[in-house]
């Protein structure tokens, strides 16, 4: 990918996601902790057995559909 096509892709965007595909774009290119984030060296800490077992937890809690939404959580903590 480069700029040329970029633009391209731009110019194919229908005018009613304008301002969406705007937002994301100054997103890219203003938000320190995504470029930080891009920046920095992958995690080499092992996954431990513990870790293995929380993430399969999780993986079935959301399979059942026992989740929390996120307007939940933040009406919770007074945000919403």
């Amino acid at each position: 990918m480069n700029r040329d096509a970029l633009h391209e892709l731009v110019n194919r965007i229908p005018e009613g996601d304008l301002i969406a595909a705007q937002r994301y774009l100054e997103y890219l290119a203003t938000n320190p902790a995504y470029r930080s984030a891009l920046a920095a060296p992958p995690d080499d800490e092992p996954v431990t057995e513990g870790d293995a077992q929380a993430i399969e937890r999780s993986g079935t809690e959301i399979r059942a559909g026992r989740v929390v939404e996120h307007e939940a959580i933040l009406r919770e903590f007074g945000l919403e």
